[in-house]
């Protein structure tokens, strides 16, 4: 009986706050529930107003932190309408780059994969301006890409100083900008390269026990965290787990209905977020 008692309030009490959220929509914004995303843009804008420092770093800095949180605004822009979103991811492109799209504090001899993500929303700046350095920017980060190290199944390498080692991270970290570019610069041979990302880590790194990939793998197996059988890291994580998903979800947006390996992406992915 106490159970049907409290059904019936919990029920009660949806039912109440369903009808109190109709009550005071406003806006198709809040109907869509854009509403928490507004918010937390408005509330990282006032505790950041330079868009540089987002990772708390006072002098701000070109990083992937700053680059997701820019990509974000400018969505939420595309979303609302509402043009400082837009303006406060700028900022952050127009504190950094240089009229030859040359990037302060970037240096691609780091070869590290975190701050090629950080030009994802230079493609919007670009659409939207025509300004040539943010294009100069992006072809900038395209570059890296030319030379960056890989592994002997041609996986990109996290940094340089972390030789042989693939992570999950790096999956969102290089692959939506590369899948992006390849789309709107013409560089069909990117999908390919794109693809094999996802294939090599997957490779390695997924447990088909469990159903999911283990954060990182060395192929060298040298590094102290790497399984000395397989080169993995001993432990899964959920941000790795979320990196791997949100690569996928960005890159099929870029990559034709019909390349031949689309689907393996969905597949593996699919298999990674199932447990067992």
């Amino acid at each position: 009986m106490n159970r049907k008692i409290l059904l019936i309030v919990i029920v009660g009490i949806g039912y109440s706050q369903c009808i109190s959220c109709k009550r005071t929509i406003k806006s198709d914004v809040e109907c869509k529930g854009l509403h928490l995303a507004v918010r937390m843009a408005d509330s990282e804008m006032i505790h950041f107003p330079n868009s540089s420092t987002v990772d708390f770093n006072p002098k701000g800095k070109w990083g992937y932190t700053a680059g997701l949180v820019a990509k974000s605004m400018v969505e939420l822009w595309k979303q609302t309408g509402e043009i400082k979103y837009y303006d406060y991811a700028k900022s952050y492109a127009d504190q950094f780059i240089n009229a030859n799209g040359e990037i302060k504090g970037y240096k691609r001899s780091d070869f590290n994969i975190d701050n090629v993500n950080s030009g994802n929303f230079l493609f919007d700046l670009y659409q939207n301006t025509h300004d040539d350095r943010y294009k100069k920017a992006i072809f900038i980060l395209r570059d890296q890409l030319n030379d960056h190290p890989r592994t002997t199944e041609g996986g990109f390498w996290h940094k340089k100083r972390y030789a042989h080692q693939m992570w999950l991270d790096g999956l969102y970290m290089g692959e939506p900008f590369y899948a992006r570019f390849g789309s709107e610069f013409n560089e069909p041979e990117a999908f390919d390269d794109v693809i094999n990302q996802f294939v090599v880590v997957h490779k390695h790194t997924y447990n088909s026990e469990v159903g999911l990939n283990y954060h990182g793998w060395d192929e060298s197996k040298e590094q102290a965290w790497a399984n000395p059988e397989n080169g993995c890291s001993l432990h899964f994580w959920g941000r790795a787990m979320g990196w791997y998903a949100m690569a996928v979800v960005d890159i099929l947006d870029f990559i034709p209905e019909n390349h031949p390996k689309k689907r393996r992406i969905n597949r593996d992915c699919k298999a990674g977020g199932s447990r067992n």
